[in-house]
């Protein structure tokens, strides 16, 4: 029987490149988007195609809490959770209204608390699984004009540390990658000027792609179980 796995945020960029990589190993897939419902499952298809797998596709909006608590609920039991849905603000903290606050905070930490909360005990009750939360560098080191985006993924990284402390005894294992610059549609919004001099900083003098986070998260989701509590960076050396 192949495992499952739910992917957040799985329509476009880091997330669609994290299904492709466990279709590719055989996973049953349950992926979730807010809005791109059609290129999700145009994705699916492909994959069910090329590499034989179940694909279900779902349409939730994960700051919807009533609604996503309720979809969770009637999901099975998974072997990993990835929390990959996120979204960023660019600007100055005194400019942000409450309500983009609030949609950042919503979007990136408390769907990954909601997430955790409704799919942890499944794999506690069976000694075993996997969560892996997709996090960024800025989580650690801040960024100028996305206050808000670093606090929800420094948030993320706690949280991450907290419940693998919690879950270690139910043979669960929780980490994040805290990803660099991936060339992904958040960082399109740069420009070629302000993309180069970003470029200039990282020792691997290129962008991340998403693949390679990808390729991460297969790693960790068959890592040894002793593994447990890592933030692990991903930036071609930008931070170090």
């Amino acid at each position: 029987m192949p495992k499952k796995i739910c992917i957040t945020g799985a329509s476009r960029g880091i997330g669609r490149a994290i299904a492709e990589a466990f279709a590719g190993e055989g996973w049953e897939l349950y992926l979730i988007c807010k809005e791109n419902l059609e290129m999700l499952e145009d994705a699916a298809g492909e994959w069910r195609r090329e590499y034989g797998v179940n694909a279900a596709c779902f349409a939730v909006d994960v700051t919807d809490t009533e609604k996503y608590e309720a979809f969770l609920k009637e999901l099975p039991a998974m072997d990993v959770l990835i929390n990959n849905a996120g979204i960023s603000y660019m600007g100055l903290l005194q400019d942000m209204s409450l309500t983009d606050w609030r949609q950042v905070m919503d979007t990136n930490l408390t769907s990954v608390f909601l997430s955790c909360k409704h799919l942890l005990p499944g794999m506690l009750s069976r000694n075993s699984g996997r969560i892996i939360n997709i996090s960024s560098v800025w989580g650690e080191h801040g960024a100028s004009m996305e206050a808000a985006y670093s606090a929800s993924k420094g948030a993320v990284n706690a949280l991450t540390k907290a419940l693998a402390k919690e879950a270690a005894p139910g043979n669960v294992q929780v980490n994040a990658v805290a990803c660099g610059l991936i060339d992904t549609s958040m960082n399109a919004k740069l420009s070629e000027a302000e993309m180069q001099t970003l470029i200039t900083e990282i020792p691997a003098d290129r962008i991340g792609r998403p693949e390679e986070v990808a390729a991460l998260c297969l790693q960790l989701a068959q890592a040894p179980e002793y593994l447990t509590g890592q933030i692990i960076t991903l930036d071609g050396g930008w931070t170090v």
